[in-house]
């Protein structure tokens, strides 16, 4: 017999009070009542039930017992009423936060397409990009670019890659020449990003060997990628940028991507959020919008 019925054909002939009233209650017959009993009794060695013509009770253990059973069985319903949430529409605020580029151009599309289809999803967005801790923000999901921290209690999951590209405008190309290798690029000027004092070093791939660090010469360094982007079509400088946000400045010829032998670094996107017995529809299904969508978004 299965334990979790017997517990529970069990604990309705406790609260009935006879195993008649269970069997018409379950829709079982009363010797099939006793045998679920029997079985709980057997397995235990103690007896549960004490029986007479005329009326029975628990025994001492029988009441333990009991509300053990109850607990069991309350988890194995709310466990089912999970399965049953898993399936069903997702709905409630979810609270993402996000870069602020890279969430606006990328992320945020794909999160405001999946509320569409879901009209019982509420959408919270912050465009912050300093990283925010999770647990103290109150946020269900957290999308970050680049190497993460190890950090215990957070699961992450890889939902994009952006490759880098080195770019230029035509008109800077025609003035300062084409640089084919990567050494080339130390006689360039270089429109750099920085935040808070630090300069991000340009990164390119080598096989089975850490990625070569480059940061240009400039007198260019700004904090936000578009502006870079802009800068380098306006003929200001070389620039190391992801291909999502200049592939349509390259196909209007605005700007010329260059070092065609060389790999791109691939910077890696996560989609970071707490770890928990499990993980809340709306949450999953995000996550999966993210992981399917913002791949095609990058080539």
């Amino acid at each position: 017999m299965d334990r979790l019925s017997s517990m529970a054909v069990f604990v309705k002939a406790a609260d009935l009070g006879s195993f008649a009233a269970a069997a018409d209650a379950l829709d079982l017959s009363g010797p099939m009542v006793g045998k679920h009993v029997q079985f709980l009794e057997q397995r235990l060695g103690v007896r549960l039930i004490n029986r007479t013509t005329r009326r029975q009770s628990l025994t001492e253990f029988g009441r333990a017992y009991y509300d053990r059973c109850r607990s069991v069985l309350a988890e194995a319903e709310a466990a089912d009423a999970l399965a049953a949430e898993q399936l069903s529409e997702p709905r409630g605020k979810l609270r993402v936060t996000m870069p602020v580029l890279f969430g606006r151009r990328c992320v945020a599309p794909v999160l405001l397409e999946l509320a569409g289809r879901h009209p019982k999803l509420e959408l919270d967005l912050s465009f912050s990009d300093p990283l925010i801790d999770l647990s103290d923000g109150g946020f269900d999901l957290a999308i970050r670019t680049g190497t993460l921290e190890d950090k215990a209690g957070l699961i992450a999951r890889r939902i994009a890659r952006q490759r880098m590209i080195v770019c230029a405008s035509p008109s800077y190309l025609a003035n300062h020449g084409t640089p084919r290798e990567i050494e080339d690029i130390g006689t360039h000027q270089a429109i750099l990003y920085g935040r808070s004092g630090h300069v991000s070093p340009w990164l390119f791939p080598r096989d089975d060997q850490p990625p070569i660090q480059l940061t240009p010469v400039s007198r260019f360094r700004l904090d936000d990628l578009d502006a870079i982007a802009d800068a380098a079509a306006a003929g200001m400088g070389v620039a190391w940028l992801p291909y999502w946000l200049v592939r349509e400045r390259i196909q209007a010829s605005a700007l010329v991507p260059l070092l065609p032998n060389q790999t791109g670094f691939l910077y890696d996107g996560y989609a970071l959020w707490l770890q928990a017995p499990y993980l809340p529809l709306k949450v999953r299904l995000a996550v999966d919008a993210l992981a399917a969508a913002l791949p095609k978004l990058m080539t």
